[in-house]
């Protein structure tokens, strides 16, 4: 097995380690919980590494970025229906919501023509707002 096989095997194990952790948190992940969810099952995992898998899975199309206003970018599997999210401001965790407003086009001033919308709630998630 020459160097360059076990990098790729390497990265695979990793990316791998990644995947997992988004399809068992199942809601959108900032880079430091991919870290954090991963490194249970690939010792040695960095940030670097998980900043650069993200952005290969990004370009295969299996992640799809979540922008949070004044926030680090979250990440969530692609090919999703349209749906919206929920930052939770004591823990900071993102969730996805599965629900949208009906009649968007009609809160556009008259004569504006909706061609899309982004809907994000605040507030505290339901481990937080538990006693």
């Amino acid at each position: 097995m020459t160097d360059t096989d076990r990098g790729a095997s390497r990265d695979t194990r990793q990316r791998r380690a990644i995947r997992a952790a988004f399809e068992a948190a199942g809601r959108p992940l900032d880079p430091n919980e991919v870290l954090e969810l991963a490194a249970g099952s690939h010792s040695g995992l960095g940030i670097a590494t998980v900043y650069r898998n993200i952005k290969m899975l990004l370009e295969e199309g299996w992640l799809t970025a979540v922008e949070l206003p004044g926030e680090v970018t979250h990440y969530e599997l692609a090919g999703k229906a349209h749906h919206h999210h929920f930052h939770c401001r004591a823990c900071g965790k993102v969730f996805e919501l599965n629900a949208c407003l009906p009649n968007v086009q009609k809160l556009a001033p008259l004569g504006f023509q909706v061609s899309g919308h982004d809907l994000l709630l605040y507030g505290a998630c339901r481990d937080c707002s538990c006693p």
